[in-house]
């Protein structure tokens, strides 16, 4: 069996718990090590007790550099007595640079696999800051055997032109988990006459136009359309989140969910998903695929996507979906002002003849996974623990 040492940069991120549930189905034993930041029991994964490596805090970078160089100085102590894994998968570049640290702690042979499924603003940049970045990434990706990411135009737009990361690309997109595969096509939907549209907005909710944009779409559609939010909202992007949601007659937020457990109920309780963000506009938004996108997709709810970017291509190629020309709020209404029963059909049945299958990864696909990650190994003998502090003086320096 695959050990695994997972390290990653928020523990109590969904999409922690969804990736740690596809290495255990794909046959891998996992190690989970992180930062916990927030509080989210939803996102924790039975049978796996994680190893914390400090507490972080949402949008403070300093603080996070902070915590790592912390967690680099204890992390002999905080992984003893710990069986030598075959990988280390390091999700995003805070934790790639620990990596480095676990594969010196390990003997310095362990293959490093680099998970990147956002590319945040600041490693974009032509300022001494993203320069510096850049360079910090390259340093630690140099002995990566593997980078995993989640769309094609991360690779595109930034791995390639920019980021200086040589290793192999393996894409895992974020589709949704069905270990058995499908238990069936998508059911028929009906809509009462006079019931609101349902807009749903699930997931990571950390985008202030969106919201805005939702918020005085809704009022001028005077109740024609509702929005549904679930999830994790990113506080430091709202001044006053729930304030905000309050004070919206046609928008109301319902707590976090479980992924997947929970997406089939809370898709089905809505006709549309918000598949648009603005949160790192036209970088990061415009080249991601969304969690959302296919989650909606899967249990037929149909996306909402804004022209011009990975999501709306995706969305262009499969023919399904409404798309948008641009992000103004008069745009969004002339195409829902005549939105009605017949359109929703026609749409839904043009996502019904795609099935299920390209929106979900079942077992077969977590064991592809985890056997790209085993063939990553080298040959070697046989694992021994980490030596515990007491019995070992050796100071352990960076790789």
């Amino acid at each position: 069996m695959l050990r695994v040492l997972y390290l990653v940069h928020d523990l109590s991120d969904p999409a922690v718990r969804r990736r740690v549930l596809m290495l255990r189905a794909g046959g891998a034993e996992v190690t989970l090590a992180g930062f916990r930041r927030g509080e989210n029991r939803l996102a924790a994964v039975e049978g796996v007790a994680p190893v914390e490596l400090g507490a972080t805090q949402d949008a403070r970078f300093a603080q996070r550099l902070a915590a790592v160089a912390r967690a680099g100085a204890t992390l002999r102590q905080r992984l003893a007595g710990m069986a030598r894994p075959d990988v280390i998968l390091a999700r995003n570049l805070e934790m790639l640079a620990l990596a480095g640290r676990a594969q010196g702690i390990f003997g310095g042979a362990v293959p490093v696999a680099y998970e990147c499924l956002d590319i945040h603003r600041l490693l974009t940049g032509k300022g001494v800051a993203s320069r510096g970045l850049r360079a910090a990434e390259r340093h630690f990706a140099r002995k990566a055997g593997l980078l995993v990411t989640s769309s094609p135009a991360f690779v595109e737009h930034y791995f390639k032109p920019l980021s200086g990361v040589r290793a192999p690309v393996h894409l895992v997109e974020n589709r949704v988990l069905e270990l058995d595969g499908p238990a069936g096509d998508l059911p028929p939907r009906a809509k009462q006459a006079g019931e609101p549209w349902r807009i749903g907005w699930f997931g990571a909710i950390r985008c202030r136009r969106s919201l805005d944009l939702l918020a005085a779409f809704t009022r001028r559609m005077e109740g024609r359309f509702e929005v549904i939010l679930r999830g994790r909202p990113a506080r430091s992007e709202f001044d006053d989140f729930d304030g905000l949601v309050a004070r919206e007659p046609f928008i109301r937020f319902e707590g976090p969910y479980r992924n997947p457990e929970d997406l089939a109920a809370i898709y089905g309780d809505v006709d549309l998903a918000w598949a648009i963000d603005f949160f790192e506009e036209g970088l990061n938004s415009a080249w991601l695929l969304p969690n959302r996108l296919y989650e909606g997709c899967r249990h037929g709810a149909l996306p909402i996507v804004l022209g011009g970017t990975e999501t709306a291509r995706l969305a262009g190629l499969r023919g399904i979906g409404i798309a948008l020309r641009d992000a103004r709020l008069e745009t969004l209404v002339t195409r829902f002002s005549a939105f009605d029963g017949d359109s929703y059909r026609a749409l839904h049945a043009a996502l019904a003849r795609l099935g299920p299958k390209p929106w979900i990864h079942d077992r077969a696909d977590c064991a592809a996974f985890v056997q790209r990650l085993a063939a990553l190994r080298a040959p070697a003998a046989e694992p021994a623990p980490v030596p515990s502090l007491l019995a070992s003086k050796v100071d352990c320096h960076d790789h």
